[in-house]
C-alpha cells in the first residue's frame, strides 16, 4: 500500500490539519516509508506465538465491578439547562 499527495491532503483535511503542497509531498515519502515497515511485519511467521501484553509474564490486576457512587441522578442533571426524568434533554440535531 502506498499513498500519494492527494491522499495525504485528504487525510490532513479530515484531521483538520493545514498542509501545504510542499508538506504533502514530504509527508508522502515519510508515510510510504512507515507503511513499508508495517508491511514487513506481515512477512514474520508468528505461527505458535501466543499474544502477550508484557515481556514479563504477569497477571493483570483486577478490581471488583461494583457501583461505588450511584443513585445520584438528580445531582448529575441539577445544572443541565433542560432535563426530564433524570435524563439530559438536547435539541434534535439530525432530521
Amino acid at each position: 500500500m502506498s499513498v500519494d499527495p492527494d491522499t495525504v491532503k485528504r487525510v490532513a483535511r479530515l484531521a483538520r490539519i493545514a498542509v501545504t503542497g510542499e508538506e504533502a509531498e514530504r509527508m508522502t515519502g515519510e508515510l510510504n516509508t512507515i507503511l513499508g515497515f508495517v508491511e514487513q511485519l506481515n512477512e514474520v511467521d508468528v505461527t505458535g506465538v501466543e499474544p502477550m501484553t508484557s515481556v514479563i509474564p504477569m497477571t493483570m490486576k483486577k478490581r471488583r465491578d461494583v457501583v461505588t457512587d450511584g443513585d445520584r441522578a438528580e445531582d448529575v442533571v441539577a445544572n443541565a439547562p433542560a432535563s426530564e426524568e433524570d435524563f439530559f434533554l438536547v435539541p434534535k440535531v439530525v432530521e
